[in-house]
């Protein structure tokens, strides 16, 4: 498993929806803006992670993404396989003579490291790393809704003119005064 800036970015994305889950979807600008991350490199991130099922997207006015899953089974294993593209594995590198060359010497204990760190990254859920940093008192503020869409149309009061309004009506006023 490669760990790179793209997986750093997932995985902080990842804390910040899971942190506004209950605010409904988060925009990806919204993201972009609180990390400094470019929104085209989110919206890629973002498209492997819906592709995985990790996040599920909301078009639209007041849209956005949101968790595909609870936070409780979503793992940082499962956010990195999302995003970093998988290493094909090769055959192991031999001389000409076929003998396997000194890189495979090491081959089981980077087999050994990897295993290790990925079962340590599937133990580390999504909501563990969202209470942490409530724990360290983030503090989530609310997202402001943008009233958009159809309005309800205005009232309109009747026009009380005190003054006639046609002809008529002024000929009608003046016989009233007299």
């Amino acid at each position: 498993m490669r760990l790179s800036t793209k997986g750093r970015f997932a995985i902080t994305a990842m804390i910040n929806v899971a942190l506004r889950e209950s605010s409904g979807p988060v925009p990806l600008s919204d993201i972009a803006v609180r990390h400094k991350i470019s929104l085209s490199y989110l919206e890629q991130m973002f498209s492997k992670l819906r592709q995985h099922g990790l996040v599920e997207s909301t078009r639209g006015p007041g849209g956005g993404y949101a968790l595909g899953h609870r936070s409780d089974s979503i793992t940082v294993a499962d956010i990195i396989g999302a995003v970093e593209s998988k290493v094909g594995q090769g055959s192991p590198s031999v001389n000409q003579q076929g003998e396997p060359m000194t890189q495979d010497m090491t081959q089981d204990l980077w087999e050994s490291l990897n295993s290790k760190m990925v079962g340590y990254m599937q133990s580390i859920t999504l909501r563990s790393l969202a209470a942490e940093q409530k724990a360290k008192g983030f503090d989530v503020e609310e997202r402001k809704v943008a009233n958009r869409g159809v309005f309800k149309k205005p009232k309109q009061e009747p026009v009380r003119a005190s003054t006639p309004n046609s002809v008529f009506a002024l000929g009608r006023a003046l016989q009233a005064r007299g």
